[in-house]
């Protein structure tokens, strides 16, 4: 009978992290270059003694490099475990009332994950042929509103103003903007915290911060909204952040012409990429992240990927009707795109 009162869900299900050696890996979106010079210093002075004691709780070393990066007040700016603990403390919070919460039918597939689990009513919005948003969709009574911009898997950015539209006209509840790609090519809604008390932006150190493995997410919003955050969490856990990744958080936080140099480095290989790829037959929409959404038009996707798989480079297929002919495929270096592109010219015959 204890099984009745289990809190059943259908679990978020990551990219493969394959534990086999020498693949291209290109199916989870990492940033095939290193961190900052300065984590890996900071990194090899670390005091392993230090580590008998608990971190702080207000991670306050973090949210102040994080708030000087960014030219912001400390006090607009929440860290958490990864973007995923970050995104799901808000959900959590901010999300409580009896109305559905609205996101996307194709975006990051956490959210009806956090819905799920949390309880919460939601309605997943269709996007439009082109994967675009609608923001008219998103003008309806509702309980809070969630868009990932740049959009994934598709790459796709909504502008600016449209984003803004979504979120002033619905100054009733939360809107959250997961900005976990933005440095690659979009335009951040940053600003705009200052003018609206219910905008909460989301971003991670995964992607362009080449620092999957340390887990740092962190939002910013008007002191309000990170209060009503932090008391969440600190009632959830009080000591999310451990010492090594506050340390090196700040860090890489600091070292803004090297975090400048490799987005930039991911951008121009991802321009050449889509070139070569558009040769090949492939579609897609344009990408304003670090990975393409791509389908052949004539080549089945399942087969590209398997074929892909035998020369030991990894990409990403997901379900989904609108989606099932689609590849994601993360953008490395400059010499796995080549290798990528071989690989295609070699399959596609």
């Amino acid at each position: 009978m204890w099984e009745d009162n289990v809190r059943k869900v259908v679990p978020y299900t990551p990219g493969e992290q394959p534990k086999v050696s020498g693949l291209i890996k290109l199916n989870t979106n990492e940033n095939p270059y290193p961190p900052a010079p300065g984590v890996e210093k900071v990194l090899k002075e670390m005091s392993v003694e230090g580590l008998r004691k608990y971190p702080d709780p207000t991670c306050s070393k973090l949210v102040d490099a994080i708030a000087d990066h960014y030219d912001v007040p400390s006090d607009r700016v929440f860290v958490g475990v990864g973007s995923d603990d970050v995104l799901a403390m808000a959900f959590l919070t901010f999300f409580n009332g009896t109305d559905e919460i609205l996101f996307p039918d194709i975006t990051y597939s956490f959210y009806d994950v956090w819905a799920d689990l949390f309880r919460i009513p939601y309605r997943q919005i269709p996007l439009n042929e082109d994967f675009s948003i609608n923001p008219d969709d998103y003008l309806a009574k509702n309980g809070g509103v969630v868009i990932a911009n740049p959009n994934a898997p598709t790459g796709v950015e909504l502008g600016f103003d449209l984003v803004e539209k979504i979120i002033s006209n619905n100054r009733d509840s939360v809107v959250i903007v997961d900005e976990a790609y933005v440095d690659f090519g979009g335009r951040s809604v940053l600003p705009l915290i200052d003018k609206y008390d219910n905008l909460l932006v989301v971003r991670t150190y995964s992607k362009s911060r080449s620092l999957a493995g340390l887990r740092i997410g962190y939002a910013f919003g008007q002191p309000k909204l990170i209060k009503y955050l932090s008391d969440a969490k600190f009632s959830f856990n009080s000591y999310t952040m451990n010492i090594p990744s506050l340390e090196l958080g700040v860090a890489a936080a600091e070292d803004k012409a090297y975090f400048e140099e490799v987005v930039s480095k991911v951008v121009k290989t991802r321009e050449w990429t889509k070139k070569e790829l558009k040769a090949l037959g492939f579609v897609f929409e344009d990408s304003k992240t670090n990975f393409i959404f791509a389908k052949h038009e004539s080549v089945a996707r399942d087969h590209i990927f398997s074929e892909l798989r035998k020369r030991n480079i990894l990409v990403r297929a997901f379900n989904g009707e609108r989606i099932k002919d689609y590849l994601r495929i993360s953008i490395g270096t400059d010499e796995e795109m080549k290798t990528v592109i071989a690989a295609l010219k070699e399959i596609l015959g």
